[in-house]
């Protein structure tokens, strides 16, 4: 799908859901459904003043965490993929702790380090980091013993292999874990930015719903909405560039 189709896609589902809230806004006239016309007019008044730093922190906070998560778990994906002594210890350990929800780690994560910022860098990098570590080894697990036999015996070092054998081969599962603990991490830190802080898209809603200020809420909502948009977007487009084998 080129870049035009994709354009027109996303314009159509957002021309469409921009219909469906407008018909559900007029049924309900009630004031805490208001009509997309009033958000975005509220919007583009409180944008720069407000929201923006909002919204700056926010990326700030799933920016540290990814990279954090990508840092630790692409390279532990690896090594239990590619050595199975490693993966007969470690795999206990990640299975042990994997299925623990994230969020019950939250006060924990505050008492040890604080309601400041590396709690919720760390809460987004839990989110992600034990996605990544499955994602990759499952994918280098996959890929037959033979695969390295002539590469091993034209002299090539583990390096080689892994540059033009493993990280080809990992990398689209990498992507797609990323892309699917993405919209999770979102979540989680919307509900960490009420705790301890008075910047990031979780604390503005919140700040608008308490004050009663619908009209900021919704554009917080459309902002947090957006900035999803914006993260899958880049995800996206570092697929298409990186795992250009896969292109149609």
């Amino acid at each position: 799908m080129n870049i035009r189709h994709t354009m027109t896609a996303y314009l159509a589902a957002a021309v469409l859901l921009l219909v469906l809230w407008y018909v559900i806004a007029a049924i309900m006239q009630l004031p805490i459904v208001p009509t997309p016309d009033k958000v975005f007019l509220k919007l583009g008044h409180v944008f720069r003043q407000y929201i923006l730093v909002h919204a700056a922190w926010s990326l700030w906070r799933i920016a540290a965490g990814l990279g954090l998560a990508v840092l630790v778990g692409y390279p532990l994906g690896v090594l239990m993929g590619h050595f199975k002594r490693a993966d007969r210890f470690l795999s206990p350990v990640v299975y042990l702790t994997y299925p623990i929800p994230k969020i019950a780690l939250l006060p924990i994560l505050m008492l040890l380090a604080g309601v400041g910022e590396l709690s919720k860098i760390l809460m987004i990098f839990l989110i992600i980091v034990f996605q990544v570590v499955v994602a990759v080894r499952d994918a280098i697990r996959t890929l037959p013993v033979e695969t390295y036999y002539p590469l091993y015996s034209l002299g090539a070092s583990f390096p080689q292999v892994f540059r033009f054998v493993i990280m080809p081969a990992s990398l689209p599962k990498f992507i797609t874990a990323i892309r699917v603990a993405m919209a999770t991490a979102v979540s989680v830190l919307f509900f960490t930015e009420t705790f301890g802080t008075k910047f990031g898209m979780g604390y503005y809603i919140m700040d608008a719903w308490l004050r009663v200020n619908y009209l900021e809420m919704y554009a917080g909502i459309v902002v947090l909405s957006l900035m999803g948009l914006l993260l899958f977007g880049l995800i996206d487009a570092f697929e298409y560039a990186a795992c250009h084998w896969q292109r149609k």
